[in-house]
């Protein structure tokens, strides 16, 4: 593997995960939103005229198909003639766990990043001795 293709494969990782990280705070921010449907992003290799490049991105947004809860607040403007009305499905406790997890892994990428980098550094200083 290549120092170029190496720094290719964190920068893709790093872009994947930014996206994740974006709608997972989204979904916080609109864990209160009544009918609100949590976002889910997932990833997949990245090809280049069919070939697999070993990069990643994310796919396409996609809407979690969960049931959405009925609220009972017979005062709320939403509600209907018997009180309740479609709440959020975002659920604070897994945006929480999936927001460690994805920064952690943004973290991962960008130490490879920098480590490619600095690797690509000492190879250009060592050839010009």
């Amino acid at each position: 593997m290549s120092e170029t293709s190496a720094t290719a494969i964190s920068a893709s990782g790093l872009r994947a995960q930014g996206v994740r990280l974006r709608h997972i705070s989204e979904n916080i921010a609109n864990a209160d939103t009544p009918g609100y449907r949590r976002k889910l992003v997932s990833f997949e290799p990245d090809r280049d005229f069919g070939r697999d490049t070993g990069t990643v991105r994310a796919s396409r947004t996609r809407h979690d198909r969960a049931e959405l809860p009925q609220v009972y607040a017979p005062g709320h403007p939403m509600a209907g003639a018997d009180g309740y009305y479609l709440g959020s499905n975002v659920d604070l406790v897994i945006e929480v766990a999936d927001a460690r997890e994805a920064s952690r892994s943004y973290e991962a990428n960008l130490k490879m990043f920098e480590q490619s980098r600095q690797m690509s550094a000492a190879l250009l200083e060592l050839i010009r001795r």
